[in-house]
């Protein structure tokens, strides 16, 4: 019996009343933009918020839940992933609308264009920014994820969660406590929707606005790659990828993972990386800008998981720490 079959024997009939979808023994590579990492035990895609609220029920506390999002910023380890990985499903979390004037409405995993998208259609400014980041609404709301001199908590009124036993919260923007790619909302809550918060404008400015986005985009990150997005924050009063290139990391390569020569704060799997060989080089880059400018890069990137025995990577390589 596999680990994923063991952990479902173990629920017995806990489960019988869920709609959503189990998979056992699911391959994150699947999932992930990287397209590498390990299986995770069980994978569960809820039906919509009410079955994932009986899922959180119905499993004991002491099985491990990991909740991700789309995959587009996230490195999973080789090991694996004990107990669930939830992944909001597309049918019931993925609805948007415009609900007013000024004001829209969106599940947790609406990609972030769909949103820009919308916001274009129905004449509301401010969300031109989300044309230009491939995620989705949940990761956006975790990471205060921003680009173009805008980030989320400018558009944010409250957030729907649920809590690890199933109970709902709304959270208001400053329940949310948003930093720089951060918030500090409980990191067990799992956010199902979002109310967004924006203003009148023209159409065409709003598509101007996004074709800029885009032209940026495409002109100056590797988009077609295998790639999580921007790896590391960007440190206070620098960039993540000028001192990422000053340390002499602008397409740095090890095994298959690379720090892009077109932009060197994006990781790429140019064809075989495996979870270790990606993070492997974002730990040897982060020692080498520790040496060289004495900046310690902070992470973007979601890294979860369990290392494969033998392939563990400390922080900073376990250097000058």
């Amino acid at each position: 019996m596999t680990r994923g079959e063991d952990l479902l024997a173990r629920l017995g009939d806990r489960l019988s009343g869920i709609r959503g979808r189990i998979t056992p023994n699911a391959e994150m590579e699947k999932i992930t933009w990287f397209r590498a990492g390990g299986l995770a035990e069980a994978l569960f895609q809820p039906a919509d918020e009410e079955d994932l609220a009986a899922f959180l029920r119905s499993v004991p506390e002491e099985i491990p839940l990991t909740t991700v999002g789309i995959g587009s910023n996230l490195l999973v380890r080789e090991g694996g992933i004990p107990g669930f990985v939830i992944r909001l499903s597309a049918k019931g979390f993925g609805e948007a609308g415009a609900i007013s004037e000024t004001r829209i409405r969106a599940g947790a995993a609406t990609p972030d264009k769909r949103v820009a998208a919308l916001a274009h259609e129905a004449g509301i400014g401010g969300f031109h920014f989300y044309h230009g980041i491939p995620g989705g609404i949940g990761g956006a709301l975790r990471m205060n994820a921003g680009a173009n001199g805008v980030e989320t908590r400018e558009r944010v009124v409250a957030v729907r969660a649920l809590d690890r036993t199933g109970n709902l919260h709304t959270l208001s923007n400053a329940d949310m406590g948003y930093a720089y790619r951060h918030t500090a909302a409980p990191a067990g809550l799992i956010f199902t929707s979002v109310l967004f918060e924006g203003y009148p404008e023209d159409k065409d400015a709003i598509k101007a606005a996004m074709d800029a986005v885009q032209h940026h985009r495409e002109t100056v990150q590797p988009i077609r790659e295998k790639t999580g997005g921007s790896t590391f924050k960007n440190p206070e009063g620098s960039s993540a990828w000028k001192e990422i290139d000053k340390a002499g990391c602008r397409g740095l390569m090890i095994g298959g993972a690379q720090m892009s020569p077109m932009h060197c704060n994006f990781m790429i799997n140019t064809g075989n990386a495996t979870g270790y060989d990606l993070e492997y080089l974002g730990e040897t880059v982060r020692a080498r800008v520790l040496e060289n400018s004495g900046i310690r890069l902070h992470w973007e990137i979601k890294r979860i998981g369990q290392f494969k025995p033998g392939h563990e990577v400390q922080e900073f390589l376990g250097q000058l720490l």
